[in-house]
C-alpha cells in the first residue's frame, strides 16, 4: 500500500475536524458570493428607500426651562434639617411634566379638544405611504373591529365648556385620549451637569408643535403650584392634631418613670450597675490566672508522685531539672566523683585522701536529696494554696453574678419606662418643630421654574431622517448579505477549493481547469487552438503532477475517473494526452467507458470495431486494427467498440490485463477513461490493473459526502490515487493559490511570450 493511501483511509474513516480559517478564507467566501451580497443590500436598500420617501414629515418644537429648589426656601429648611440634598429630585421632576394632570392642563388651556381637535383625532389626519400605510389601514381597521364586538355601539357624548366631547366605549373623553397622544410624542432631554431640561413635541403640523411645547412649561408650573398648595394644607392639619396625641403620650411617660424611680432607689441601682460589671470582669481575670497557675502545679505535681523515690526521674522533671540549687550541686557531685576516680588510681581505699574523697562524695548526694525534697514540698504547698485560691475566686464570681442579675431585673423595667419617655418626646419635638417649619415656608414655592427660551416656529422636518434612515438600511443590507454568504457557506458542501481537497484526503490536486466561458470556442480542441492560455497551462501542470507522482518513475497506464457524470472525465482524458504528446511521448487512450463512450467522437473515428470486440474474443485477422493512430500526434485511440450487457465482467477479464501489459510495451503513456465511480463498478475493476488512478472532479457540483463514498470504494478496490483534477472552476469559486497562476499566464499569453520546457 502506498504512504497516501493510509492517509485517506484515516481521513474517511473518521470524522475529520473542521480546521481553522484565516482571514484570506473569509474574503474569499466574499468574492465568490459577491454578486449575492449586493443583490441583498440592493433590495434592503430599496425598501428603506421607499419606506422612508412615503413617509409623512413630523416637526419639533423645544422650549428650554430651568429647574431649581427655591434656594431661599432651602436655607430656611436647612436650619432644620441637616438633609437638603435629594438625588431623586431630577427624576421626579421629569416624571412630573409627562405625567397624565399636565397633559389633560395643556389639552384644557389650549383647547386641543375642540379647537384643534381635527389634529389629533380628526379624519384630516395624514396618512403615511407605503408600508406604512398598510399597517396602519390593518390595525386601525382590526381595533374598530374587535372593539364593535366586544363593547357593541355604546360610545357618548358628554358636555364640556367648550362644547360636546365624544366619550368612547371605554369611558375616556377626547381630552383624555389626546392627552395620551400627548404623552407619546413629548421628548425630555436633561442637558448635562445642568438643571436646564429641553422640552420637545412633534407633531405634523410645526404650529401644534410649537404650541404644545410652550403649554407643556406652564401646565408644568401651574400643576407644581397646586400640588404645593394641597399638600402644605394637609400636612398642617394632620400635624397639629398628631402633635397634641403625642403630648399627652409624654406627659404619662414622663409621669410613670419618676413612679419607678422613687420606688425602687433607681440612682442606688445605676452606681451598682457601674461598679458590678467592673467587678465581675476583674475577679474572672484573676480566676482565670488562678487556674492556669493550678494545672501548672498540677502537672508538676503528678510527675513528682510517678518518679517516686527514683532520683534520676526527679531530677529528669524539668521543675528540678532547672533549679539552680540543683544545677550547682551536681556540678559539685560530679568534680567530686572525678577526684575519687583519679585518686583511686594511685591510693588504695583505706588511704587518708580516699577516705575523705569519699566522705566529700557522700555529703554532696546527702545535700542533693535534702533539696530535692525541698523542691518537691514547696510544689506540693503552692499546688495546695493554687487550689484553695479557686475555689475562693469562683465562689466570689457566683456571689457578684446574682448581684449583678438581679440589678438587671430592677433596671429592666427603668430602660423600658425611660426608652418610652425619650421616644415620645423625639416624636413631639419633631412634629413641633416640623409645624413650625412649615408655617415660616408655606408661603415660598419649592421650585423655581423659569422658561428660559420658548419654542419656535419649526421650519424643516425632524424625522424622517433621510440620510440616516438610507445609511441604516445600507448597514442592514450589508450585515444581511454577509450573514447570508456565510450562511450558505456553512451549509454548502460541495467540493470548490483544492485547499480543502488536500487537507480532508491528504492526496494532491494535480491541478485545476479553469471554466471556459461558452463564448469560447470547443472545449475539446481549445488547447490546440490556443496553446498559450491559461486554460491549456492547467493542463501543463496536470502533466507535472503526473509525472511527479511516484519516486521511481511515473506512472504509465493511467486511469481517469470521476463521481458522476458530465465532470469532464473524458475531455481531461484528451486534454492530458496532447500535453503528454507534447514531450515527444507517445501516448495511448484508451476508452474503457463502454456504457457511454465519448472519445471516438471527441477524435473522430469509426467505433464499430474496438476494446468489447477484443475482450469478447470476437477478433477477426482480416478486420483493420483496433488501434487508431492520429495524424499529426503521437496520439492513437482505442475506442470502446459495441455496447456490450456485461462491460464490468470484460473489463475484470485476463485479456483486459494482457491488452495493458502489451500495449505498454509500444506507448510511453496508457490513458484509460473509465465511467462513474459512484454509478457503476467498471472503474473500481480497473483500478488495480493500473499504476495510477486520477479522479475529475466537477467544481461547485460534488458534495463532499458523494466523494468520501467514492474514495472509499476505490481504495478498496486497492486503487493507487494520484491525486485529484478539480474542473470548470472559476475565479469566484477556487482559492487564490489555485487560480492565481490564470491571470499571470493570461497576460503573458496576449503578449505572445510562452517557453514550453520539454521533460522528458
Amino acid at each position: 500500500m502506498y504512504p497516501e493511501e493510509s492517509i485517506v483511509d484515516n481521513n474517511i474513516q473518521q470524522t475529520q475536524q473542521p480546521s481553522s480559517k484565516h482571514l484570506f478564507d473569509y474574503l474569499r467566501v466574499l468574492r465568490r458570493r459577491m454578486w449575492l451580497i449586493l443583490a441583498v443590500v440592493a433590495i434592503i436598500f430599496s425598501i428603506t428607500a421607499l419606506s422612508t420617501f412615503s413617509k409623512i414629515p413630523y416637526y419639533t418644537a423645544t422650549t428650554q426651562v430651568l429647574i431649581e429648589k427655591n434656594m431661599e426656601k432651602g436655607r430656611l429648611e436647612g436650619l432644620l434639617s441637616s438633609r437638603t440634598w435629594d438625588p431623586d429630585f431630577k427624576a421626579t421632576q421629569l416624571q412630573l411634566i409627562q405625567s397624565h394632570n399636565v397633559a389633560l392642563r395643556v389639552v384644557e388651556n389650549l383647547h386641543l379638544d375642540t379647537k384643534y381637535k381635527k389634529y389629533f383625532l380628526g379624519s384630516t389626519l395624514p396618512r403615511s405611504g407605503g408600508f406604512d400605510a398598510l399597517v396602519q389601514t390593518l390595525v386601525t381597521f382590526g381595533s374598530s373591529l374587535v372593539g364593535s364586538i366586544l363593547n357593541g355601539d355604546k360610545n357618548g357624548t358628554v358636555q364640556t365648556e367648550n362644547g360636546q366631547a365624544t366619550v368612547d366605549a371605554g369611558g375616556k373623553t377626547d381630552a383624555e385620549k389626546i392627552a395620551g397622544i400627548l404623552q407619546g410624542s413629548l421628548t425630555l432631554s436633561p442637558m448635562h451637569n445642568t438643571k436646564i431640561v429641553n422640552v420637545s413635541y412633534t407633531h405634523h403640523e410645526p404650529k401644534i408643535a410649537q404650541m404644545v411645547a410652550n403649554g407643556v412649561v406652564q401646565a408644568y408650573t401651574e400643576e407644581t403650584l397646586d400640588i404645593q398648595t394641597s399638600t402644605t394644607k394637609q400636612t398642617l392639619n394632620w400635624m397639629t392634631v398628631k402633635a397634641g396625641e403625642e403630648r399627652k403620650k409624654l406627659e404619662d411617660a414622663e409621669r410613670a418613670l419618676q413612679d419607678y424611680m422613687r420606688k425602687n432607689d433607681i440612682v442606688t441601682i445605676e452606681n451598682k450597675l457601674a461598679i458590678l460589671p467592673e467587678r465581675l470582669s476583674q475577679f474572672s481575670s484573676e480566676l482565670t490566672a488562678a487556674q492556669t497557675e493550678e494545672k501548672k502545679y498540677a502537672a508538676v505535681y503528678q510527675q513528682i508522685k510517678r518518679a517516686g523515690k527514683n532520683e534520676k526521674k526527679l531530677e529528669a522533671i524539668p521543675l528540678l531539672a532547672n533549679n539552680s540549687e540543683l544545677q550547682a550541686l551536681r556540678g559539685e557531685l560530679f568534680a567530686a566523683e572525678q577526684n575519687v576516680r583519679e585518686l583511686s588510681k594511685k591510693y588504695g581505699e583505706k588511704h587518708p585522701m580516699m577516705i575523705k574523697a569519699r566522705s566529700d562524695q557522700k555529703l554532696l548526694q546527702k545535700k542533693k536529696r535534702v533539696e530535692i525534697e525541698r523542691v518537691i514540698e514547696m510544689v506540693k504547698n503552692n499546688y495546695e494554696l493554687v487550689k484553695t485560691r479557686v475555689k475562693d475566686l469562683t465562689k466570689m464570681m457566683d456571689e457578684s453574678k446574682a448581684e449583678l442579675q438581679d440589678m438587671n431585673k430592677l433596671f429592666v423595667e427603668y430602660t423600658i419606662l425611660n426608652r418610652d419617655k425619650e421616644m415620645n418626646r423625639n416624636i413631639y419635638d419633631a412634629l413641633s418643630s416640623s409645624i413650625k417649619k412649615t408655617n415660616v415656608t408655606a408661603q415660598a414655592m419649592d421650585l423655581r421654574i423659569w422658561a428660559m427660551k420658548k419654542a419656535g416656529l419649526p421650519l424643516a422636518p425632524s424625522r424622517p431622517n433621510k440620510k440616516k434612515e438610507l445609511f441604516k438600511g445600507l448597514v442592514i443590507g450589508l450585515s444581511l448579505g454577509i450573514a447570508l454568504v456565510f450562511f450558505l457557506d456553512y451549509i454548502d458542501n460541495t467540493v470548490s477549493a483544492g485547499e480543502d481537497l488536500e487537507k480532508r484526503y491528504g492526496l494532491t490536486v494535480l491541478g485545476a481547469v479553469e471554466d471556459l466561458p461558452k463564448k469560447s470556442k470547443n472545449v475539446e480542441t481549445f488547447i490546440i487552438d490556443n496553446p498559450l492560455s491559461a486554460f491549456t497551462e492547467s493542463y501543463r501542470l496536470i502533466r507535472s503532477g503526473v509525472l511527479l507522482s511516484t519516486p521511481d518513475h511515473p506512472p504509465r497506464t493511467l486511469l481517469i475517473t470521476s463521481m458522476m457524470q458530465q465532470e469532464g472525465k473524458s475531455t481531461t482524458t484528451k486534454n492530458l494526452a496532447y500535453i503528454l504528446a507534447q514531450n515527444d511521448k507517445k501516448v495511448l487512450i484508451i476508452d474503457a467507458d463502454m456504457r457511454r463512450p465519448r472519445q471516438h467522437s471527441m477524435f473522430g473515428i469509426d467505433n464499430s470495431y474496438g476494446l468489447s470486440n477484443y475482450l469478447s474474443g470476437n477478433t477477426d485477422e482480416q478486420q483493420p486494427s483496433m488501434i487508431k493512430p492520429q495524424p499529426d500526434s503521437l496520439i492513437s485511440v482505442l475506442p470502446s467498440g459495441p455496447i456490450p450487457p456485461n462491460p464490468a465482467e470484460l473489463l475484470g477479464s485476463k485479456r483486459m490485463q494482457t491488452l495493458l501489459n502489451k500495449s505498454i510495451e509500444r506507448f510511453d503513456f496508457i490513458l484509460l477513461d473509465s465511467p462513474p465511480v459512484q454509478q457503476v463498478t467498471d472503474s473500481l475493476v480497473l483500478a488495480g490493473l493500473v499504476e495510477g488512478t486520477i479522479t475529475v472532479l466537477h467544481s461547485q457540483k460534488i458534495t463532499y459526502d458523494m466523494l468520501d463514498s467514492g474514495i472509499k470504494k476505490l481504495k478498496e478496490s486497492q486503487a493507487h490515487l494520484l491525486g485529484f483534477v478539480l474542473n470548470r472552476v472559476t475565479k469566484r469559486t477556487a482559492g487564490q493559490g489555485y487560480y492565481g497562476y490564470y491571470s499571470y499566464y493570461s497576460r503573458k499569453g496576449k503578449g505572445g511570450y510562452y517557453t514550453e520546457q520539454k521533460k522528458g
